[in-house]
This record gives C-alpha cells, structure tokens and sequence, in this order.
C-alpha cells in the first residue's frame, strides 16, 4: 500500500469498534440512513466483506485448518484489498466511510489468541488512522445475555478454537471477557471515543451522532472556506477584467475636438 498517495482524500473515516454482539452493524445501519438524509454520499466497509478473501476466509474458518498467524494474513489481505479498491477510492471522492470493524479487532483478536502484540501491529502497519473511532464498550455478563436474547452465540465468538470452556456460555464469557480486557487497553492507547454500549439504543446511537457531527462539520467548513476563496478569486479577476476593459475603449476613443480660441481684432 505505500505506493498509493493518500493525499487529497476530502471523505471522513470513522470506525465503530467493540466485542460480539455489541450492536456496530445496527448502529451503522441507522447512522448511514441519517448522513444520507444530510446529503453525504455514505460507504460501509466491514470485516471479510473483500471479494478477494471473503469465501477463503470462510473456507478456512469452516475447516478450522489455520494457526492465528496465518489468520491475521489472511486478515490483513482482505483489509488491504478493501482498503485500495473501496475505502481509499471513496475517500477521495469525499464519502463518508463507516467501517464495521477495524484494525483494532485484529490487534484484539489476535493478542488474546497468542500472537505479539507488535507483531500484529506491523502486519496492519500499512492501515490509514481513522478520523474517528468509537469504542461501544460493554461488561461481559451484559453482553452475554444481549447476545442469548437476539442471535445466539456460535463457536468462533466464543473462543471454541482455544477450548476456553466445556460449553458455548463458558466459552463466550471467558474469550468476549478478554476481548474486552484488551479493547480496553488499545482504547486508551489509541484514545478512542467510548461510549457506554449498556444504554438503550436511541442513546447509543444519539452518543455517536454527537460524536460524528463535529468531525463532519469540520471537514464542511474546511471546503465551504475554500469555496468561498474560489468564489472570491474569480470576482476579483471579473472586476479586474472589466476594469481593464473599460481602460482599453477609453484608450480607443477619438480624442474631444479642441475648443476654437476666441478671435481677436
């Protein structure tokens, strides 16, 4: 990725992090409907969603063939190629992107299954930083039911793969409970923005719009005020122009016939 230029990129990129079951997708769901009723053009972008990597990723985790080192390669493909051919193209075109997930996953994920923490972090070395990222932080035993209530849990969720516990509900506590130990420490590492993710919906998501908004307009004001030195630039050139050519027919004019000195005798 270092060959690509960042430069230029006019869209905002905020990431929504947080365990399993915390609500992101939801939440980006109704913040994209609510930055397109605003008028910004609005990508999502999330986890294994690369066209490159999505069915390996999934064959693989089928399978459960892979060591966590070679999981996070498999990772860090499918970011890379999301990032060069959806985030990056919709940031120069001053998209807003809203990403499911971030690098920040990887480091969690893969910290708690084993691997160096800055091994992990060079891996992703190549990621752009985020012009945001809000962390919906949640207690375990919260979580826990949150999850029994909607979806259920499923094996990788629940650390299975390290036999973290006899059942699913074991399993799901110990894995999410250090999972959330260390978004805790990456949160205040990369100073994150950390909303309580145990309010109620409409609070949450009035928590991110409150978050994003200031992000947002500062980027707004930033091209209004450049729009506004265009504008300017081009009526000073028009009065420029047309003072130059009143000066040229002035210059053009026969000159006023001289009047007659009186005669005398």
């Amino acid at each position: 990725m270092a060959y690509l230029s960042l430069k230029g990129l006019k869209g905002k990129l905020i990431a929504i992090e947080g365990p399993d079951g915390v609500g992101r997708s939801t939440h980006i769901e109704s913040l994209q409907e609510w930055l397109e009723v605003q008028g910004y053009g609005v990508l999502t972008t999330g986890w294994t969603r690369s066209e490159l990597m999505a069915k390996t990723i999934a064959s693989a985790k089928q399978g459960n063939i892979l060591d966590p080192w070679s999981y996070s390669l498999l990772y860090a493909t499918d970011f890379a190629d999301r990032l060069e051919h959806q985030v990056i193209p919709a940031l120069r075109s001053g998209f807003v992107v809203l990403a499911d997930r971030y690098i920040y996953t990887a480091f969690a994920r893969n910290t708690v299954r084993g691997c160096d923490r800055q091994w992990i972090r060079d891996v992703f070395g190549f990621a752009i930083v985020p012009d945001l990222t809000c962390y919906l932080r949640i207690d375990v035993d919260t979580l826990a039911l949150r999850v029994i209530e909607s979806k259920g849990m499923n094996y990788w969720e629940s650390g299975m793969d390290m036999r973290m516990g006899a059942d699913l509900y074991d399993s799901f506590k110990k894995y999410q409970g250090l999972i959330i130990d260390e978004f805790d420490k990456i949160a205040e590492e990369f100073g994150f923005q950390v909303i309580d993710a145990r309010r109620p919906p409409e609070e949450i998501q009035d928590a991110l719009r409150a978050r994003i908004l200031p992000i947002l307009k500062e980027g707004r004001s930033k091209r209004e005020s450049k729009a506004v030195e265009k504008a300017a630039e081009k009526a000073a050139e028009k009065l420029a122009e047309k003072a130059a050519e009143k000066t040229a027919e002035k210059s053009d004019e026969p000159a006023p016939p001289k009047e007659k000195e009186p005669v005398t005798t």
